[in-house]
């Protein structure tokens, strides 16, 4: 995901929203929950009873406190709805006004929403992952997926058109759903997927990603121009080739990426370890340096997985396109 910008991005900039941010949200994620204490409030408990009105009548929660306990329940909540992170902190009054406007701009899109308010003192391994430069910051996350949206104040009109922006790349992703009993709830449950992403999809939750690999590959060999398809094939090569480097493997990788520079399977590998930490620039940066470097089979072998990382990150990514300006010079 990129810094957040230093003023709101106008609607105007928010086009180039994209779902593959490689904010390594995974670390946020693999803590233990602490039992909850009194007063707190659960992302778990808001997913379950978001789903239903509750028993008094009144409406579903549309607002969370986020905690390292509740986390995860987010992340999994954006599969269904879009989760809106508003990032404040007690040094900056401000932000927390802001964060109260956005609750009632929220409420008003009648569940397709759900927002975050997370405090970056109390949690502030959060402020890290998203690369916060100051409070307050909003973002979005989708199917599990960072999205940015702004940084400091911003008024009502552009975060309406930012949060419309947001449901149309919510949408095209198949996220749809809606919390509580408002208009449209019948309708939360997202489209079908195309048989071969659905298999590619079931591959994926069994962690058979030769599999997932295999069924994209035959998606794209029915239609060449599925750019979902391509770009489910690059992801889930990632993550296979991830599968196979232990933490002993990855340490010594590094190391002999240090020693050799020239070495391709050493670059490539520390690379998808960068991508996957979110180290996007340094990752993207190696291989341009290798292709540089380089000349022959192994510099076209590096261009190709370049250009696989490019459609894991997102091709409308700031990084991508300095990437790809930067490559240029160096083939050309």
């Amino acid at each position: 995901m990129t810094s957040p910008a230093s003023r709101p991005v106008p609607p105007a900039a928010a086009n180039p929203i994209n779902l593959r941010g490689a904010v390594d949200l995974s670390s946020l994620k693999q803590r233990p929950a602490p039992p909850a204490g009194p007063g707190s409030t659960h992302a778990g408990a808001a997913q379950a009873g978001a789903a239903q009105q509750p028993a008094d009548g009144g409406a579903a929660p549309l607002r969370v406190n986020v905690t390292e306990a509740n986390f995860q329940d987010l992340v999994d909540l954006s599969a269904r709805v879009p989760v809106v992170i508003a990032m404040w902190a007690a040094y900056s009054p401000g932000s927390g006004d802001l964060v109260d406007a956005l609750e009632q701009i929220v409420t008003s899109y009648e569940g397709r929403l759900v927002l975050g308010a997370a405090d970056i003192e109390a949690f502030p391994q959060l402020a890290q992952a998203f690369q916060v430069q100051a409070v307050p910051t909003a973002v979005a996350v989708v199917k599990g997926q960072p999205v940015p949206l702004f940084q400091g104040g911003a008024d009502e009109q552009q975060v309406r058109s930012l949060f419309d922006e947001l449901l149309k790349v919510a949408a095209a992703n198949g996220v749809t759903g809606r919390i509580g009993g408002g208009p449209g709830a019948a309708e939360a449950e997202a489209p079908p997927l195309p048989p071969l992403h659905q298999k590619a999809f079931d591959a994926i939750e069994a962690g058979d990603f030769d599999g997932a690999a295999a069924a994209y590959r035959q998606a794209l060999t029915e239609m060449p121009a599925d750019a979902d398809a391509k770009v489910g094939l690059a992801q889930v090569e990632l993550m296979g080739r991830l599968q196979a480097l232990s933490t002993e493997d990855a340490d010594a990788v590094r190391a002999k990426a240090a020693d050799e520079p020239d070495n391709l399977d050493a670059q490539l590998a520390v690379a998808d370890l960068d991508v996957a930490g979110g180290h996007v620039e340094d990752a993207l940066g190696r291989v341009v340096a290798f292709i540089g470097r380089n000349f022959g089979p192994e510099r076209e072998t590096a261009r190709v997985r370049l250009l696989e990382l490019f459609d894991v990150v997102g091709a409308t990514d700031e990084r991508v396109a300095k990437a790809r300006q930067n490559l240029a010079r160096v083939l050309f």
